[in-house]
């Protein structure tokens, strides 16, 4: 290989780390929304997995049924957390066109 390709090689991947950086900088800005329960419960997320907010309805406080709103909460965050990773995912994809590197998602 001539010392030419080695540096255009060497060029292109620090181009692309930085894009990669720019990218993962991005995910706390990426937000992500899941509700169940028609809308009782909801759950807002970011694409670096960080849970934002939980939003709980009054109607949802059943004090008979507290299961229920468990199960809610827990579908709601799982749900989001799915979301926020796909949206991670998409967003690095971008920058490595869809080529899997070890580490990063």
């Amino acid at each position: 290989m001539s010392q030419m390709n080695m540096q255009q090689m060497m060029k292109q991947a620090r181009k692309m780390q930085e894009q990669l950086e720019a990218a993962q900088a991005k995910l706390p800005d990426i937000e992500v929304t899941s509700s169940t329960g028609g809308g009782m419960v909801k759950v807002v997320a970011t694409a670096d997995l960080r849970v934002k907010s939980i939003t709980i309805d009054p109607e949802a406080l059943d004090p008979d049924d507290v299961e229920m709103l468990q199960d809610m909460v827990l579908t709601a965050v799982n749900d989001a957390l799915e979301s926020a990773q796909d949206a991670a995912s998409r967003q690095v994809s971008s920058v490595t066109g869809g080529l899997s590197i070890p580490g990063l998602m």
